[in-house]
Formats: structure tokens, sequence, C-alpha cells
């Protein structure tokens, strides 16, 4: 029986008035001719479903002990069992109040006041000074006007670029709440470098490297204009958010200690990823919380954590105002910014090499058909 070939067999019209049959790949045929069943295969492979957390999947509430409230005068009494209670405090929950700290309760009040000028600014302004990737300073950029009933952002630091773009849009507020910031941030200094001089000994037991967190230049802070008059229903869904974004978003800028400044609120949250508390700060007090330069030189033993403060009652026209401190030692924080060596982890590589496996059987696979 004599043997024809693909190409006869394809030129050959069909005498069952049938369509003719598709041609079959040879196995010598190039494997980029199924080039959509890949890609269709690919895209199977590697979406991602959208998932929606149940209620219960909502972090847990844990009960916590108002933290103690250290005398910051006698921080160096030898007779006084603050840092001890410091140490205790931060490996239970992380944070702890300052109190007597010599920090008038009129500047801090004065600071607040300019800073609802910030927040007073229009919406269209405000776009102008929106936080990026290249502006590491002013507006958290907000997703509507239902988040900026809930709160609103803005990170102020010593930069001439934010002083010249803000002057800009607010040339008669600005330069007078700059300088006043100024002047708190000072006081704010000396106050958390007391109190880091203390911990240094207690706490840095690894050599200090990168985190892979960015480090701002110089003193940072960060000013939270709050939600006003919210209760009810309104109050359980933006505690769930403020939970929910406080967890997933985190810090982005490294720091070793943060003190809060939050006269009058009614409770100060605490986020770990262990879950969250809250207490009643003391009135006048500075509520510090660790940051994640404490957690690496302690090697873990202490956590990074995450502190809010909640205001409840607060009308439209009692704007609730606070501000957090984001303090990294100069001498210290210089090393945060030189730039790491990418590795690759030894599961890393595993999962890369399975994935080249199931690839490489692929496309053998296609090769053969």
């Amino acid at each position: 029986m004599s043997q024809t070939t693909d190409l006869e067999r394809t030129a050959t019209p069909s005498t069952s008035g049938a369509p003719p049959p598709s041609p079959i790949a040879s196995g010598h045929r190039s494997a980029v001719a199924n080039d959509d069943f890949l890609t269709e295969f690919l895209q199977h492979s590697l979406r991602v479903p959208d998932l929606i957390l149940p209620n219960r999947a909502f972090p847990r509430q844990n009960l916590i002990q108002n933290p103690p409230r250290i005398d910051f005068q006698n921080l160096d009494s030898p007779e006084s069992d603050a840092v001890a209670e410091i140490i205790q405090s931060i490996d239970r929950i992380g944070c702890f109040q300052v109190v007597n700290h010599g920090i008038a309760r009129e500047l801090v009040g004065s600071v607040s006041a300019a800073g609802a000028g910030v927040f007073g600014l229009p919406p269209e302004k405000k776009a102008a000074v929106v936080r990026s990737l290249e502006r590491s300073y002013g507006f958290e950029e907000s997703q509507g006007d239902k988040e900026r009933e809930m709160g609103e952002e803005f990170v102020w630091g010593r930069d001439e670029g934010l002083n010249l773009e803000m002057e800009g849009i607010w040339p008669l507020g600005y330069s007078n709440f700059s300088e006043k910031m100024d002047t708190l941030v000072l006081e704010m200094e000396k106050v958390a470098g007391k109190i880091f001089s203390i911990l240094k000994d207690h706490t840095m037991r690894k050599p200090i490297h990168g985190n892979g967190m960015t480090q701002l230049p110089g003193s940072i802070c960060y000013l939270y204009k709050h939600g006003s008059n919210v209760n009810g229903d309104e109050w359980i869904r933006s505690l769930r958010y403020d939970v929910m974004r406080m967890l997933i978003r985190g810090s982005d800028d490294s720091h070793s200690l943060c003190l809060h400044l939050c006269d009058r609120s009614s409770e100060f949250h605490v986020y770990s990823k262990k879950g969250w508390g809250s207490f009643c700060p003391q009135k006048d007090a500075i509520v510090v919380t660790l940051g994640d330069q404490i957690q690496t030189w302690s090697g873990g033993k202490f956590k990074h954590v995450i502190g809010r403060p909640i205001f409840k009652g607060g009308g439209v026209e009692d704007q609730c105002i606070s501000m957090a401190f984001l303090y990294s030692p100069p001498n210290i924080g210089n090393s945060f910014k030189t730039e790491r060596v990418k590795t690759i982890s030894l599961t890393q590589q595993a999962i890369v090499a399975m994935l080249l496996t199931l690839v490489y059987r692929f496309w053998v696979y296609v090769y053969n058909l």
C-alpha cells in the first residue's frame, strides 16, 4: 500500500461533502503555535480568587491593663523602678505612658489649633500635595468622602520642598504652623532621646541592619484629624475599618519610638499581629509605642506595635486632632538608608524550581502533541 504525505492528504479534495479535517500536528511542529492555549492555561492557573472575609475573621480584641505612668523627671533616679516598669510594659503590650514630661499644654494646643487650618484647605489644594513614592510628606490620599469622614492624615517634616509647596497653597498660615510644629518637635526629641538612651542597654542584642522599611530623613510627625460625631453603627464600622487599615497597612516609615499626643481621647488602641487592645490614656500623658527598629535590635523580644487614639462624641465644630511623632536616633537611623543586597531564600528557590519543573513538563507535553 502506498503512503501519502500530509501535504497530499490536505491538498486532495474531499468527496464526502464534509469539511476537510483539521491538519494534524506532526512531531516536529513548533510549540509556538499553541501560544494561545498556553496563555489561557497560565491565566487560569495564576488567577487569584476574590475573597470576602467572614465576620469571625475580624481580629480579636485583647483585654489589656492600663500601661504604667512613668514620671519622666525620675527616670534617672536610682531609687526609681521606672526602667523596670517600662521593660515589663513593653514586653507585655509594647507601650507605656510618660507623665511630667515638661512639654507645656499651651504649646501642644497651639500646634493642634494651627493644624486644624491644614485640614481646612480645599480638597483640590490638598490633592496637589499628596504623599507618593517621590514625595515623603504631605496629605495621605483619600479614596472618597466616606473615608474623609472617618479621618484625615498629614505628614510634616523639615523638608524644603514641602515648605515651598504648602506655602504656595496656604501662604498666610503654613509658615506659622511650621514654626510652632518645629518648636514642639524639638521638645519631643528631648523626651524621645532620653527614653531611647535608657532603653538602648536593655533592648539592643543584634547588629543594626536595614529592614526594608522607608527611613525618612530627619524628624517627622503624623497629624490625624479624627472623624467627627461618629456613633452607633457608624462607630462600629469606623472601628472595623480602622483596625483592618492599621493591620494591613501598618507603618511605612521605619522608627525606634513613636510618641503620641492625644489629649481628650476617650481610648487608645494598640495594634499588633496578635490582635488589638485598648485602654484609657492619662490626661496630658505621652503614650509611647515601640517601633520596628527596637524589635530588630532586641532580636524580636520586644514587638513593634501601632497605636491610634480614639475620640468619641466630638461634634463638627470641635475638631479632634492628635499627633504621632516618629523618632529615630540620627547617628543610628542613617544605617537604615543603605541599600541591601537582595537575596533569595531557600524556600523561594524551592518554589522557583518546582515552577520551572512544571513549565518544562508542560512544554514537553505540548511539543509531543
